[in-house]
This record gives C-alpha cells, structure tokens and sequence, in this order.
C-alpha cells in the first residue's frame, strides 16, 4: 500500500484582515494557527454582527499584530579588544559573534 503526501500546511494571517468573516485557515488549524515563521499573531473582539448579517456562521477572532525580527546572522557583529598573553605581549583579539570565528594580532605599535 502506498503512503499517503500529505500537503504542507500553508496558513497564512497576512492577507486575512478581515473581522466580519470567517478565518481563512487551512481544515484542521486552529484560529491562531499561521505557518508563516514571520508573522506574530493575538486574537481580536470579532464583529459578529456583521459577521451574521453577511450570512457567515463563524467569525474571525485573530489578526497579524507584527512581524518577528529578521534574526539572520550578518556576519559583522564583532567584538575587539586588547589582551595580554601569559609572555607579557598586548595582542588585539576579535570575535565574531555570528560566525564564530576569534582571531589574534599583535597590537600595532
């Protein structure tokens, strides 16, 4: 028997800013639910009157409140300094905190 590919989820709150209709998520999502790693989402008052003269027996109760920060290492968050090494010698010492990446230099004179 062949196994079953299920489809990815693709809800998405972005586009949705109604609040007198249904929400449009995918069949077996909750309301809150968005796959959308950049979007930060609350639930909302609905206007369920408008709601119910439209015809719609459900409302939608959640809106995009934000979006999350772009967190990408950039490469140039660095950090240098001055260190003395156990033979007395003043090296600089950078770090990168995105790559990870530490070197040393003589300090220039």
């Amino acid at each position: 028997m062949a196994g079953r590919t299920r489809a990815p989820k693709t809800t998405n709150l972005t586009d949705d800013t109604t609040v007198d209709a249904p929400q449009s998520t995918d069949a077996g999502d909750a309301p809150a639910d968005t796959y959308d790693a950049s979007e930060r989402v609350s639930s909302t008052a609905p206007d369920k009157a408008t709601a119910a003269a439209a015809g719609h027996q459900s409302v939608n109760a959640v809106q995009v409140t934000g979006t999350v920060p772009d967190t990408t290492p950039t490469g140039t968050r660095t950090e240098t300094y001055t260190q003395v090494q156990p033979d007395g010698t003043e090296v600089t010492v950078t770090h990168n905190y995105d790559t990870g990446e530490t070197t040393v230099a003589p300090v220039a004179p």
